[in-house]
């Protein structure tokens, strides 16, 4: 869900039905080269994101990046991924340049028909670009009765416990485990302090920055809330020592050896546009009876959800917890997008001459 502060006002507040914004996404991935089935999944990697409240990783933030890189050549239109390494268990793909919300969603299966046959399947991913929300990867094991996860290198923006220089990446990571009847378990996050799309929202609609999101020019921790600066570093997860940064920045540098090392591209910082990706397939039963596990999963998370909340809050949640309730909101009432959203489609369908569905 997205941060209070982080909110649309109100009156700028247009509601869109996902069904419409679907399809004009659809159109202008379709205007931009790439074919209709590619188009149809890209989209429904960012509706996805959008129905569950995460923004950040929506059509509001994406939809820029995306057609500049179609238009420069810099993302593949019509690529030909390819496996290059196979064992049981496990695949390495090349890509071909292609968007990570064809590709990913692929990987991702091949790493679920793996698990299948043997348990777990792992699956990385070379010479890939940005793949969207890593939570939706996750999130397609569920209905296999698998746990699922999924993470990536990308945002070259974080600089390392004492550092000056951005070296690792935002580097997101999600994980997906299946329950029966309470709202799944769903944790999607990057390293750093914060996702990099969340400081674009900031800016978007004036909100300032949180103390510990991000570091000046010279790597020094902004420990107060303090508007955007043109020039800045991202802190990672934890924001300095004291609290524990050097947890998030070893994570994020963990990511970036199960992704970019792993798959033969290096570090992040040395990669480029070549983007890397893992994922991850477990088979629920072939470690536990699969009933059991969902049962027991309910247990937890009820219980997470009816721990008393402490003095100034209204309830404990747990990671999937809000997703479930943005979906259904969204679902029926539309998705939330800022009125310059809005107008910025709107005026992507006269330039491409698609429909303007808006």
């Amino acid at each position: 869900m997205a941060l209070e502060r982080l909110k649309i006002p109100e009156h700028l507040v247009v509601r869109v039905d996902s069904d419409v914004m679907r399809e004009t996404v659809v159109d202008l991935f379709v205007a931009n080269g790439m074919p209709d089935h590619h188009a149809r999944q890209a989209a429904e990697v960012l509706i996805w994101s959008d129905l569950r409240g995460i923004d950040s990783h929506g059509v509001s933030n994406m939809m820029t990046y995306y057609l500049q890189g179609l238009k420069s050549g810099s993302i593949n239109q019509t690529p030909r991924w390819k496996i290059v390494r196979e064992a049981p268990g496990t695949a390495t793909i090349d890509s071909d340049a292609g968007l990570g919300l064809v590709v990913g969603p692929a990987a991702m299966q091949l790493a679920i028909e793996k698990a299948a046959t043997v348990g777990i399947g792992s699956v990385v991913v070379n010479n890939g670009r940005h793949f969207g929300a890593a939570g939706y990867h996750a999130a397609m094991a569920i209905d296999h009765g698998m746990l699922g996860m999924a993470m990536t290198v990308g945002g070259l923006l974080v600089a390392p416990t004492f550092g000056s220089r951005a070296m690792v990446g935002l580097n997101p990571l999600a994980f997906a485990a299946p329950s029966r009847t309470e709202a799944p378990f769903i944790f999607d996050a990057s390293m750093s302090s914060v996702a990099g799309n969340k400081i674009r929202l900031a800016r978007r609609i004036g909100a300032p920055a949180a103390g510990g999101w991000i570091a000046d020019s010279s790597g020094t921790p902004v420990m107060e809330d303090a508007p955007v600066p043109d020039e800045f570093l991202m802190l990672p997860l934890g924001a300095t020592r004291e609290i524990g940064s050097h947890k998030g920045y070893s994570l994020a540098v963990m990511v970036d050896i199960l992704c970019g090392v792993l798959s033969g591209v290096g570090a992040g910082f040395t990669a480029g546009n070549n983007v890397s990706h893992h994922f991850l397939a477990y088979r629920i039963d072939a470690f536990t009876d699969l009933d059991e596990f969902k049962d027991n999963m309910d247990i937890y998370l009820r219980a997470l959800r009816e721990t008393p909340p402490a003095p100034g809050h209204t309830r404990v949640e747990y990671a999937g917890l809000g997703m479930g309730e943005a979906l259904a909101d969204r679902t029926q009432n539309g998705i939330p997008y800022h009125r310059e959203v809005v107008e910025q489609f709107q005026t992507w369908a006269k330039e491409h001459e698609t429909p303007n569905r808006l």
